[in-house]
Order: C-alpha cells, then sequence, then structure tokens
C-alpha cells in the first residue's frame, strides 16, 4: 500500500472506531507509513526562532499477537506479498501496525536444550511482515532465541540488512531495550519490547547484559522501568510490547499486573502483548490502556480456542487512547480470517467479556 493509501484507509478506520465508540457506549528516528515530517522552512528561520512542528493528528495503531512462518505457513514465505492474506488489509488500514515475531530469524545455529518447540524462519520474514503493513515488530519472546547464540548473530545481522524495526532484541542489553523512535502525523511515539517468558534453564543464556547479546528481559523489573522512563523523554506516546502470562490461561497473573501498574507508573501509555495462544482482556487504567494478551495471529497449529484472533485498533489522541475496537478474525490454515456479521458480533461480545478479571475500565476516564 503507499503512503497515501495507507493515510487515507487511516482516515476511514477512525471513522470505524468512532461508529463503534458510539455504538457501544533497528533503533533510532525514522518515518512510518503515512507519517508526517515537519515541514522544511521556506527559509532561514530568524535568530531565536525554531522551525513550525508538525500539528499532531489523531492517529491509528494496529496491534496483531504471535506471528510465526512454521508448517503450512513456510511455504508463503516464498510469496512473501501475499504470506498474511486477507488481514494485510487490516493491518494496512492502521497509521502503525505491530506485532509479536514468534521466531528467530535464521536457517542455522543449535536448537535450544529442552526445548519441545522451536521456531526459526528466514529473513524473508522481514518482506512478508512489511508487505502486510506491519510496521514494526518485537522478537522479546520465548521463541527469539530458538537456535541460541548462532541464530541470534544470524538475526541481529537480518535485522540489520533489512532495516526492519525490531524492539526486543540486540547485541547487548542497551540495544535490546533501546526504544524504537518514530514520528507519526506529528506524534513522536516510543516503542520498548520485553519478555516475562522465559524458560529456567535458558532464562542466563537468552537475557541480554552489558557485555551479552539476547533479548530485553522483563524479569528485571528495576531495567525495564528504566527503560520506559527513557522512552518517555522527548516522546509523546510510550508503547510497551510484552510477552507476559500463562499459556492458556484466560486472566492476567498476579505479575503481569503489578508490571503494568510499575510500567503505567514510568509513563507507559499503551501495555499490548500476548503468549497466552488465546486473546485475554484489555482495556484502560490510570490514563494508559493495557491488553493483556492478543492471542495467536499468524500461527501454524492454532485450533479451537487457539484459533480465535483478532486485530485491535487504538486511537490515540494527544498521547492518549481515546477509543479502542476488536476486529475479530479465526485462525485458518495458519491464517486469521477476519469474521463478518453475527459472527463477528458474537465474538466481539465474547472478547469483551474478557475484561471481567483484568481489573480494568471499559472506557478511558
Amino acid at each position: 500500500m503507499t503512503m497515501r493509501g495507507k493515510t487515507v484507509a487511516a482516515a476511514a478506520m477512525a471513522g470505524t472506531l468512532a461508529l463503534a465508540a458510539a455504538a457501544c457506549g533497528s533503533s533510532g528516528d525514522s518515518e512510518a507509513k503515512g507519517a508526517t515530517s515537519p515541514p522544511a522552512p521556506s527559509g532561514e528561520p530568524s535568530a531565536g526562532t525554531k522551525p513550525a512542528q508538525p500539528a499532531k493528528e489523531p492517529i491509528i495503531l494496529a496491534f496483531g499477537g504471535d506471528t510465526h512462518f512454521e508448517g503450512m505457513l513456510r511455504s508463503r514465505l516464498s510469496k512473501p506479498k501475499t504470506a498474511f492474506g486477507p488481514i494485510a488489509k487490516k493491518l494496512s488500514a492502521a497509521d502503525l501496525a505491530m506485532v509479536n515475531l514468534e521466531t528467530a530469524i535464521t536457517t542455522g545455529g543449535t536448537k535450544a536444550p529442552g526445548k519441545e518447540f522451536a521456531f526459526r524462519a528466514p529473513p524473508s520474514a522481514f518482506k512478508a511482515l512489511k508487505a502486510a503493513g506491519v510496521d514494526v515488530t518485537s522478537m522479546a519472546n520465548n521463541h527469539g532465541m530458538d537456535f541460541m547464540e548462532g541464530g541470534l548473530r544470524d538475526s541481529l545481522t537480518a535485522i540489520k540488512r533489512t532495516g526492519f524495526p525490531t524492539v526486543g532484541i540486540g547485541k547487548n542489553a542497551d540495544e535490546a531495550f533501546r526504544p524504537y523512535r518514530v514520528t507519526v502525523k506529528g506524534n513522536k511515539l516510543a516503542i520498548v519490547g520485553a519478555t516475562q517468558v522465559l524458560d529456567d534453564n535458558l532464562i542466563q543464556a537468552w537475557t541480554a547484559t552489558d557485555t551479552q547479546g539476547g533479548l530485553a528481559s522483563a524479569k528485571d523489573v528495576p531495567r525495564m522501568v528504566q527503560a520506559v522512563k527513557e522512552a518517555r523523554k522527548g516522546s509523546d506516546v510510550v508503547i510497551v510490547h510484552l510477552h507476559w502470562g500463562a499459556e492458556l490461561e484466560p486472566c492476567p497473573l498476579p505479575r503481569q499486573k503489578e508490571l503494568a501498574e510499575k510500567l503505567i507508573a514510568a509513563g507507559a501509555d499503551i501495555l499490548v502483548g500476548g503468549h497466552a495462544h488465546i486473546p485475554l482482556g484489555g482495556g484502560y487504567q490510570d490514563g494508559a490502556y493495557v491488553h493483556y494478551g492478543l492471542g495467536n495471529f499468524v500461527f501454524y497449529s492454532a485450533n479451537g480456542k487457539t484459533a480465535e484472533s483478532g486485530v485491535l485498533y487504538l486511537k490515540v489522541e494527544n498521547g492518549k487512547v481515546t477509543k479502542d475496537k476488536w476486529d475479530p478474525a479465526r485462525i485458518s490454515g495458519g491464517l486469521p480470517i477476519p469474521l463478518k456479521g453475527a459472527e463477528a458480533k458474537s465474538a466481539v461480545k465474547r472478547w469483551n467479556g474478557l475484561r471481567q478479571c483484568t481489573g480494568l475500565d471499559a472506557r478511558p476516564s
């Protein structure tokens, strides 16, 4: 989709969010699709003046859940432009879209010891993400280093070569925790990724430190708080993408709620993530938006409850989420297929019911 096309689609999605609300009550500064930059001054500014800053327009963010390219999905990478199927239009409709990339990006490496399931994909996975309208991804999860140090080196090389914005992984802790910064329609966003889920026997080998490459670990709460505070500097919106919770557990764990409280206090505006393989509830807390689990997205083994999927849309105005919308889908053949009509309404009703055990509010205060 062209930059103009994505902006037009986002405007349409903003209208959709408004109607829904009425009905139901590599790090560094860069440009996302549909993003805007400060206008170039027509001449040299006079002494003591600054170039005009762009007006902050409302923006639409889209989030999908756990994504990899195993099983029947691997062959789809031979045609990256269509790898995501029909859900790509849903992602492209937003000003910025993000998913969790739950796989090592390597064709080599050594499988992690004790792993029943180990995921990997070639660098063409990044082409598939880009073609689907995804603008940024996190690799901080319990499969990001499934092929150990060799796989990590390959992943970092692929990120560097493709230039695809990826958070939660790096050659050291500073790089792994570093936010991806981007300006979208005048809004300065900072996005951090980290995982609260790591196999006990792999924590030491997988955790990024001052002297070791790896993943950003949310188990180190003081470091997470520091990362959010650093991301807050110079940003209008801080997004934290977390891999957290327990598999197939529909309600957030105490450690998730405790971490959410601390990160909101540190300056996070949006907390989203996954790991449970089923959708969890989302809502508003202390001026921030929290979603405890987006479920599977592009995922080869989904069936039954684990096939319940969708895209979460958030409308952001003046640095805060003002509306949210769940656009449900069901995974078939590894791909999330958007639901329609009565089936979609029923899925949204179920999704809203998941909020009951979260302690979150249905609407911003």
